[in-house]
């Protein structure tokens, strides 16, 4: 029987292209689509703009320079060691809240837009004066589902919360469901600094006070205020031991890492660091549609050069197979 059904291949081999290509015709006519699930290289860029970014305590070709400026320079640094058909989007946080700047955009296509906002990413860009890390996971993931896109989220921080976290303002986690998604990146030192204060144009008038109520570190001014309220002479600091302290509070990191089950790394400028962030991609995996018209034509004319092409192919496989045997 087997026997039987290769000498008819071989007897009938342009009937049987010939009936293949009709079958294939009719499919490429129709054009049917199928859905195709497929995994992607997506990360949600969320960077902290709170007035604390703005501290210098870290290390960059010998220079200090602030956490804000270090994180970019990271962000910049995973950007360029990623393939082209990665996706990016760029989001701020600040307050309570997470805005989004660039919804997720593939990179080389769109590579100077990308570097062009990330160079853009500041200070003034916050809404609020208050800084409350929990509530931003929060918004960062309905924003996630908002956009039907999955990513994962990078969440540059210092872990600074303005006010800080105690017993009576502190957020249940318990049902939070997207922690896998996240990896938050510490960014900032370990030794305490003080906290530049600038002007609504951004013009250094000195360091933030150590009052918590009216100079919380979190964006500008008190809680709840804008930076225009700040120009020409926000309240500073009016000598070195009234100064707020800050630094990368990683104890705090990596406890809301455990209630949710993310990922924490500290923000390090090396290629050990971007490959670490570079092999997480999401979990959930996107729907392609794939159309059947090109395929089909596509296999219908490697068949026709197959059947006029058969024997100088057999010719030319004899000749190489003889020539290292």
């Amino acid at each position: 029987m087997k026997s039987k059904f290769i000498s008819l291949i071989k007897n009938k081999k342009e009937l049987l292209v010939l009936l293949t290509s009709i079958l294939l015709c009719l499919v490429a006519i129709n054009n049917p689509m199928i859905k195709l699930k497929k995994s992607i290289t997506s990360y949600m860029l969320l960077v902290d703009v709170s007035q604390s970014m703005n501290a210098e305590d870290l290390t960059y070709t010998d220079n200090k320079i602030s956490r804000i400026e270090y994180t970019k320079l990271l962000i910049k640094k995973i950007i360029d060691s990623s393939e082209c058909g990665s996706f990016f989007s760029i989001n701020i946080f600040a307050a309570d809240n997470v805005a989004s700047i660039i919804e997720p955009i593939e990179k080389c296509k769109n590579y100077d837009e990308l570097i062009d906002t990330i160079d853009k990413l500041e200070w003034r860009m916050a809404w609020k004066g208050n800084s409350r890390i929990t509530f931003g996971i929060k918004s960062a993931a309905k924003m996630q589902d908002s956009l039907n896109f999955p990513s994962k989220i990078l969440f540059f921080t210092d872990g600074d919360e303005a006010p800080k976290v105690n017993a009576i303002n502190r957020v249940n986690l318990d049902n939070f469901n997207l922690g896998d998604e996240i990896i938050f990146i510490g960014i900032g030192g370990s030794e305490q600094v003080p906290v530049p204060r600038y002007n609504s144009r951004n013009m250094l008038v000195g360091f933030w006070g150590s009052d918590i109520y009216d100079s919380l570190p979190g964006a500008t001014g008190s809680r709840n205020i804008d930076s225009g309220k700040d120009d020409p002479d926000p309240s500073v600091a009016s000598a070195e031991y009234d100064r707020y302290l800050s630094k990368l509070y990683e104890d705090y990191l990596l406890e809301i890492t455990g209630q949710i089950n993310a990922k924490y790394l500290k923000g390090e400028f090396s290629n050990r660091f971007v490959n670490s962030i570079l092999k997480n991609k999401p979990r959930k995996k996107i729907e392609s549609e794939l159309f059947l018209e090109k395929p089909s034509v596509l296999i219908i004319l490697i068949l026709i050069v197959l059947l006029y092409t058969e024997s100088s192919i057999t010719n030319i496989l004899k000749r190489f197979a003889e020539k290292y045997n």
